[in-house]
């Protein structure tokens, strides 16, 4: 029996550092196959176009990547606050890792897609959308436990989430921007700040 090929995974793994290093816009089909090492007719043979392959990159990013960091550092053996804490410093050493290797701050892939082409491309917008509420689900959740034990004031948690994410995001794209570590360097302690966690510790 023949191998099985790899043809598909290489493809999806291509377009994901294409889009995230360049743009969306910019990368051919061509400069994906070209990447991945395979051959226009087996691109069409798994993928119908640029958009449905960008759609199943982000699909297969979430499922081995991200979803097992975000169960790990959002595991409830974490006390609340320090998933959130996790969450935030994982954004600067990933992205002081990518600084450090190729000497360019990339942001989060599926933001810089989503900015990109929301307007343009309506299943793309929609995969870029559940990827992103997703995170805010993991937020919510431990802003809840953070409630219930008294680290964090009352409020509705998932607009706190909300609030937390676009921070998350904000700074990310900044330091893309500055190509500085320096605004995911201290958004710990603003998160921590804005949810008021050292003054509910202080609270009687």
């Amino acid at each position: 029996m023949g191998r099985k090929s790899d043809a598909k995974q290489r493809l999806l793994e291509a377009a994901q550092d294409l889009i995230w290093e360049h743009s969306y816009g910019v990368v051919t089909i061509d400069a994906i196959c070209e990447k991945a090492g395979v051959k226009k007719g087996s691109f069409y043979y798994f993928f119908e176009s640029k958009a449905d392959l960008a759609v199943a990159a982000l699909e297969e990013d979430w499922q081995s990547e991200m979803k097992p960091k975000f169960d790990a550092m959002f595991s409830a053996s974490n006390p609340p606050l320090e998933r959130i804490r996790l969450m935030m410093q994982s954004s600067y050493d990933c992205q002081k890792e990518m600084l450090e290797k190729d000497g360019q701050i990339l942001g989060c892939p599926c933001f810089s897609l989503g900015s990109e082409v929301c307007t343009q491309n309506e299943p793309i917008r929609a995969k870029v959308q559940e990827t992103l509420c997703r995170l805010v689900r993991y937020l919510e959740s431990a802003i809840r436990d953070a409630q219930a034990e008294g680290s964090v004031g009352p409020g509705d948690a998932l607009i706190k989430a909300k609030a937390v994410y676009t921070l998350y995001e904000g700074s990310l794209t900044e330091a893309r921007i500055q190509n500085s570590l320096e605004p995911l360097r201290i958004l710990p302690e603003i998160v921590m700040d804005f949810l008021g966690a050292a003054a509910a510790a202080k609270a009687p």
